[in-house]
């Protein structure tokens, strides 16, 4: 209970910010009716995360520059699924199979929105399910894309799990698959996170251009054959590419980030 109420608290103190660009302790102790002790245990706490701030020049405190990149991601998250939705349906309608929207969420996949094909053998998703980078289609296209460095720090942190038999464990074979996903412009799950399920995804950029989000089709292995890889992913990289410019990416503008 007492952890509640200091979350509680904390989000007050945030809140407490509508108020005025900068508070001090004091301030915000009489507006929100709590002991200085606490608000300055809580403040401190904030400003170590970087959810505040405090000023150089003073004893006051401003929103930091973390609430900047949560909101951020959360505007991301929110317009690619507005700006995607009517391509997922048309994706959804020309296979007929399972189309997936996932954003990145810290090391992971978040599944934020898809149409599942009409078949009674189909894929499945849940909305806020949450996925590995290294062993999905919709997670290796955005891994692929990401700066070479920032792709080994999350190799060394990430224990390469086996789910299925297909699953890439040696992280030399992941490199090299990386490398072909990011050359040829979308990814492939072959059977790697679900026995018997194939999915082909390309990244979505936003203006800066960085892969943030991906797009999929998955189904049934026995339907999703290597061969239909080329044919499925011209169209998941097209659809893929629509929502990126209406998202603001302009190719050769600022461009995508390469692996360096």
């Amino acid at each position: 209970m007492n952890q509640v109420r200091s979350v509680r608290r904390a989000i007050r103190i945030l809140e407490a910010f509508r108020e005025g660009p900068s508070l001090t302790v004091t301030e915000l102790s009489r507006a929100l009716k709590l002991p200085k002790s606490s608000v300055y245990e809580l403040v401190s706490t904030l400003a170590a995360e970087g959810l505040v701030k405090k000023e150089d020049s003073s004893n006051r405190y401003r929103l930091g520059l973390r609430l900047v990149e949560l909101a951020r991601a959360a505007n991301h998250e929110l317009e690619v699924h507005q700006v995607a939705r009517p391509l997922i349906e048309k994706l959804r309608d020309e296979f007929n199979e399972t189309v997936q929207l996932t954003v990145l969420d810290g090391e992971e996949i978040l599944y934020v929105d898809g149409c599942e094909s009409s078949r009674q053998l189909r894929t499945f998703f849940q909305f806020g399910d949450r996925a590995p980078l290294y062993c999905t289609a919709l997670g290796k296209a955005i891994l692929a894309n990401l700066p070479s460095g920032q792709i080994e720090r999350y190799l060394r942190r990430r224990g390469l799990k086996a789910f299925t038999p297909g699953t890439l464990t040696e992280p030399a074979a992941l490199r090299h698959d990386l490398r072909r996903t990011a050359a040829r412009g979308y990814s492939v799950d072959d059977m790697e996170h679900e026995e018997d399920v194939r999915c082909v995804a390309a990244p979505i950029r936003d203006r800066e251009g960085r892969a943030f989000a991906a797009l999929s089709v998955s189904g049934p292995a026995h339907r999703l054959k290597p061969a239909r890889d080329a044919e499925i992913a011209r169209r998941v990289m097209a659809a893929a590419e629509q929502i990126s410019r209406r998202l603001g990416y302009q190719p050769g503008k600022g461009g995508a980030r390469t692996r360096t």
